[in-house]
């Protein structure tokens, strides 16, 4: 009797996950409903210094809203039987008002503390088992990290309050001309580390890495929601940026981490450390759209990152990879094959420079659709070696691919940059250079190298990407349990 009690307590839903659930559907649904009811105009509140509410932040409560939910319906039923379950439908909560606040903290004080607030609650989530000890290193090596972002950004922030004598952040934005150069290039180094160290960009990849033995739930968050927070505190700061001229600095770290982070996960033999390396490199293009001047560009590549991201991670539990390597199947490009990539590519760049009027110039915009035109090739490629789909297939599912891809990352483009209209330059495009360009020859030689698996015939290569991508060696089982 008492086992069958004891089952059904399991099976049944807890009264704070009857509340929290919904709860958080509501404010989705409120934020949801305020984005079409203004969406061509969207209007400002603004609470003293403290508090502002603009289209960007409206923009980013809807999808933090939508992956909390989601993230919490699924944890229901995955951590049942979980002593610890109620604690992490509460710091989900938390973590989701922790983002919320950050996003319109008009205060530079309450910036820093928010951001201080969901590195913390996240490290949390990561060690939520504390009898895994594995678990709880992984959590400290990851506070470690989250704390030295937030003190970077407290010490931007304190360099522009004594500069400015203003602790409002519209107002330091507004007096940078003020500000004296070494001292708006000094804290804008500072966002930049505070930012990268939260999307786990190289060299601060491996908290991500070890992080894995976070439940399968907070992962989702974590990916979806968390290590997206650079491309919002560039979007933020993207005036500092420009006056302090960094941006092409944000670009070529963006575009090392990206390399990196590719290759590496084509290594990994467990499907949470691919999604793991996926994420990094998704992270580094986000930085780098920031450096191109596109931090609206950014701000749609989190979203889209976060849906993606969040379903892989909750569907991870369906296909366990974590066998050895198999010999990697032995690439043989048609002429054929190489001529519909390469027509795929060029007309899916054509398709993203007429929808949003990018790559039409000769300025940074035309990299941006460089690298729209790679992806699509990737897919293309990918469509054309599936075994168990007949050529007549392959001839119909690649341009609908192509045209519905294209066609919804353009149009959730144009719409967040359309809410992002009163953030100032969260659209500006910069000057080609020769490093866009150089780095352009370079993804295009790394393509060729993975397409054809190069990397694995060089051994110093192959040694030096696996020893990059390992995560903290005390987060990996290591201890005896009982």
């Amino acid at each position: 009797m008492s086992s069958t009690k004891h089952l059904e307590q399991l099976n049944s839903k807890s009264l704070l996950s009857q509340i929290l659930i919904p709860l958080t559907w509501l404010i989705f649904l409120a934020n949801t409903a305020l984005i079409i009811y203004y969406f061509s105009d969207f209007p400002t509140w603004t609470f003293g210094e403290l508090f502002q509410i603009n289209g960007f932040s409206i923009v980013i409560w809807t999808v933090v809203a939508f992956f909390s939910a989601i993230v919490q319906m699924y944890a229901t039923n995955y951590m049942k039987g979980f002593k610890k379950k109620q604690s992490f439908l509460l710091l989900c909560l938390f973590f989701s008002f922790s983002v919320m606040a950050f996003v319109i903290a008009n205060n530079v004080i309450l910036m820093v503390a928010f951001w201080l607030l969901m590195g913390l609650i996240m490290a949390k989530l990561i060690g939520i088992d504390t009898e895994w000890k594995e678990a709880q290193h992984a959590s400290k090596f990851a506070r470690l990290n989250y704390i030295g972002g937030a003190l970077s950004l407290a010490i931007a922030v304190g360099i522009l309050v004594y500069a400015t004598g203003s602790f409002s952040k519209n107002e330091i934005l507004a007096k940078l001309d003020t500000v004296p150069k070494w001292m708006s290039v000094v804290a804008a180094l500072f966002i930049i580390l505070s930012a990268i160290i939260q999307s786990a960009i190289f060299p601060f990849h491996r908290w991500l890495l070890s992080a894995m033995t976070s439940p399968t739930p907070a992962s989702a968050l974590m990916h979806a929601g968390f290590v997206n927070g650079s491309g919002i505190l560039l979007t933020i700061f993207a005036p500092l940026l420009f006056t302090a001229n960094v941006l092409l600095l944000i670009f070529i770290i963006g575009g090392l981490t990206a390399i990196l982070a590719q290759f590496s996960k084509l290594l990994q033999v467990n499907v949470k450390q691919k999604l793991a390396c996926s994420t990094i490199a998704q992270m580094s293009f986000m930085v780098m759209q920031c450096g191109l001047g596109f931090f609206s560009a950014a701000i749609t590549h989190l979203i889209l990152h976060g849906f993606y991201k969040a379903y892989l991670f909750l569907s991870a539990g369906e296909e366990i990879k974590n066998t050895l390597p198999k010999k990697p199947d032995t690439i043989v490009l048609k002429p054929l094959h190489t001529l519909l990539i390469i027509l795929s590519a060029v007309l899916g760049g054509l398709l993203f420079g007429y929808i949003t009027g990018k790559g039409l110039t000769l300025d940074s915009g035309l990299f941006l659709t460089f690298i729209v035109a790679i992806t699509v090739g990737q897919v293309v490629y990918n469509i054309l070696n599936q075994v168990n789909i007949t050529i007549i297939q392959k001839l119909v599912v690649t341009p609908i691919m192509i045209v519905a891809g294209i066609g919804v990352y353009a149009l959730v483009f144009n719409g967040v940059t359309l809410l992002m209209s009163d953030m100032p330059l969260s659209n500006m495009p910069l000057a080609l250079t020769p490093v866009h360009i150089v780095f352009g020859l370079i993804f295009l030689i790394g393509f060729y190298i993975m397409l054809f698996g190069i990397y694995r015939k060089i051994p110093w290569l192959y040694v030096k990407l696996m020893n990059i991508s390992q995560p903290l060696s005390k987060s990996i089982v290591s201890f005896k349990t009982k």
